[in-house]
């Protein structure tokens, strides 16, 4: 064994038969050593490189980028965090309140949209904080674009210069930045910036529900500095740049505050003609994320996060052959998350956890061949735990079929198992633990999935029974339940599209939420085939009841043995095997 001790970049490394070992320090640069490995492999000094990472934490400054030149890397470690975020510090009593200065980042001053405190994660000041009080709408004209909500919910913002509505559409959320409030007797006209008070009001689907409907959408208020009155609720003045905080009674000036600045901690960036290939990262955590742009342009998603750019409805409506006509359409951006993989081969993450995020966790965005997701946990997430494949390109109208003359854009062969998703789609509840679009060949298998807001796994894209890239997926073995917690027309596992030899089997999907405040209290699934969804076959999945939907399916479904009749050897072996059901 050969040991050379690295003067510049602070670790050592021992090389043994072509391969070596990296071993950094949190005083280390993370980003230094992948590069310092890079050139080990370039100048034929190895051929694999492991960087073990000590435990603490690894702050960043931009993301961690992993490109083709790095392939064959190992990263590893045990307690080490890469970490997004700064802390906040010098706090004083002011009023009842706990106050600190926010410094600046990287030499400019900073937004964020989520604060951890102690570990655990602050309520951004809103009106309510159990949201069975959330008030409801009142009338919803698009025409003019305002919406008229009771004149007592909004009384205490009129002078908020930057408060958000967080308004519940069926299946979605919608993060709404409020432009002006105009007060008419026992009522209130809101109005909202642009550019989401555009989509908001021509996107069809889905809708805010009126109270004709015996349903209204309910809301929430936030970001104003008037609604902190509860502890743990806080509010950071963009305009001074402190952060103002409401202490529990067992908390005083010397807690720890975590302000998210990144909303990307590690990007794996290849090409088709040259991907990234071979990397695996062990027992790594990756905390303290933010995604920012509901700060800038609102956020008016279609389902599962994915935001319109614009939509409006049709009229007349557009004859799809083969399928149902159409009578809206949208184009989609998608959030960022704290992993995003590119064009890649292999690309694995074993034991790792994603936690604390404002964003989602991880995501597989396009052209992903292979890879293993196994024994992760996903907690404290705002959005998506784990995203994989193209939910419609940018310049592809949503309800197109997408099939790539170039096939390599398709995410295929990802194995998803053993892992854990809970407290995931916190902010948005709109979101999925699992959300898989067009994908092919992917697993998902022996997962545990509790605790989320809408739906558990989502496979699938497009509102079309058109042939497309989707095939031969399996879903099995998976164990859901208390899900639905805030938002409806939902199911514990939910498909859409043409998906031959797609497989749904073994799962265990019991104990839905029960939130008053959903659009239709009875629209909700253990099971749930959506538009287009053809060529699945659905079989012996375990649920207390046959509470199932096959709406507007294709053909080649097949349904088989479902139901409390299955027996108690599949109940007993779905989840994450460590677990005990």
């Amino acid at each position: 064994m050969k040991r050379i001790i690295g003067t510049i970049v602070l670790f050592f490394y021992a090389i043994i038969a072509f391969a070596a070992d990296l071993y950094i320090t949190p005083d280390s640069s993370v980003a230094q050593a992948i590069r310092h490995a890079r050139e080990l492999r370039r100048t034929g000094q190895t051929t694999e490189v492991t960087i073990h990472l000590s435990p603490g934490t690894y702050p960043l400054y931009e993301p961690l980028r992993l490109r083709p030149e790095d392939s064959g890397l190992t990263i590893e470690g045990e307690q080490a965090m890469i970490c997004g975020g700064i802390t906040i510090s010098g706090w004083k009593r002011e009023d009842g309140l706990l106050v600190a200065d926010v410094p600046d980042f990287n030499g400019r001053p900073v937004s964020f949209r989520q604060l951890w405190v102690n570990g655990k994660k602050a309520i951004r000041a809103r009106d309510v904080i159990d949201f069975e009080q959330m008030h409801r709408i009142m009338t919803y004209d698009k025409k003019n674009q305002v919406l008229w909500v009771p004149r007592i919910a909004v009384e205490k913002i009129l002078k908020a210069p930057y408060a958000e509505m967080v308004l519940h559409e069926m299946w979605c959320t919608s993060n709404l930045r409020i432009k002006s409030i105009t007060i008419a007797d026992d009522s209130a006209a809101l109005r909202f910036h642009n550019p989401e008070a555009k989509i908001q009001f021509e996107h069809p689907w889905p809708s805010p529900m009126t109270p004709d409907t015996g349903h209204p959408s309910p809301f929430y208020l936030t970001n104003a500095m008037e609604l902190v009155d509860e502890p743990g609720e806080w509010y950071h003045d963009i305009r001074t740049n402190k952060l103002y905080y409401y202490p529990h009674q067992d908390e005083g000036a010397d807690i720890a505050a975590v302000a998210p600045m990144l909303e990307t901690l590690v990007e794996c960036i290849g090409s088709a003609e040259h991907p990234v290939s071979n990397i695996t990262v062990k027992g790594i955590t990756f905390s303290y994320t933010t995604w920012m742009r509901p700060s800038t342009h609102g956020h008016v998603p279609l389902q599962a996060g994915m935001y319109l750019t614009e939509a409006y409805k049709l009229r007349p409506q557009i004859d799809r052959r083969n399928n149902h006509k159409l009578d809206n359409q949208g184009w989609l951006g998608r959030a960022d998350a704290a992993v995003e993989v590119r064009h890649a081969a292999n690309v694995s993450f074993e034991n790792c956890r994603f936690e604390h995020l404002g964003g989602s966790g991880l995501d597989y965005v396009i052209g992903c061949k292979g890879g293993k997701v196994g024994g992760c946990t996903f907690t404290d997430i705002a959005m998506n735990g784990l995203v994989a494949g193209s939910f419609s390109p940018e310049g592809l109208e949503t309800h197109l079929p997408y099939q790539p003359e170039d096939h390599r854009e398709v995410c295929s062969g990802l194995t998803i198992e053993q892992s854990e998703f809970y407290d995931v789609s916190n902010e948005d509840w709109g979101c999925v633990a699992i959300a898989a679009g067009y994908v092919s060949n992917i697993r998902i298998e022996h997962n545990t999935i509790h605790h989320v807001s809408y739906t558990g796994i989502s496979l699938g894209w497009g509102w079309n029974r058109d042939l497309v890239c989707m095939k031969d997926n399996v879903v099995r073995a998976n164990l859901i339940y208390d899900y639905a917690r805030h938002t409806y027309d939902c199911a514990g596992i939910y498909t859409l599209g043409n998906q031959p030899g797609t497989v749904v089997s073994e799962n265990v999907v019991r104990d839905i939420a029960r939130p008053t405040y959903v659009h239709d209290p009875n629209h909700w699934f253990y099971l749930y085939t959506d538009e287009g969804s053809s060529n699945i076959t659905v079989r012996d999945n375990w649920t207390p009841e046959e509470k199932y939907l096959q709406n507007a399916n294709g053909p080649g479904n097949v349904w088989e043995n479902n139901g409390p009749q299955v027996s108690d050897d599949i109940r007993r072996r779905a989840g994450r095997l460590r677990i005990k059901n």
